[in-house]
């Protein structure tokens, strides 16, 4: 079972907010939404934790994909654009430094016209055990 498999099953909370890893390997991940109306907050745009669990999965799949356990231990989150309901979001992360023990992420997160909703950068530590599949 492959990292995206692993994490699209036991990440329940990323799951039901409708995130989905769709691509995976050692320098890169992708994880999409399509936002709903039960993603939207009171000024009815996309409410930003969604944004972030979005991006987070990216990261995790990322920082993971090595089959190390990595949890993050700082993140930074900058809103550019709205998302509506409607859309369809795309986040991508890409490795900047793969440190044995701190791995960083940048992530990119765009809907379906390639427009940046937002921007968002993470570190990790990496434990000395696998990650665990169930």
């Amino acid at each position: 079972m492959n990292i995206a498999e692993i994490l699209n099953r036991t990440d329940r909370f990323a799951a039901n907010a409708g995130c989905k890893i769709t691509e995976v390997n050692d320098q890169h991940a992708v994880a999409e939404m399509t936002v709903t109306n039960e993603h939207l907050n009171g000024g009815n745009v996309c409410q930003g934790g969604a944004l972030f669990t979005l991006a987070d999965l990216a990261i995790a799949a990322l920082m993971n994909s090595q089959g190390q356990l990595t949890f993050g231990i700082s993140n930074s989150i900058m809103y550019v654009a709205s998302a509506k309901e409607g859309d369809h979001l795309m986040a991508e992360a890409v490795m900047v430094a793969d440190h044995h023990k701190i791995p960083a992420i940048e992530v990119r997160v765009t809907n379906q016209e390639g427009k940046l909703i937002c921007h968002v950068t993470g570190m990790g530590y990496r434990k000395t055990v696998h990650l665990p599949k169930e």
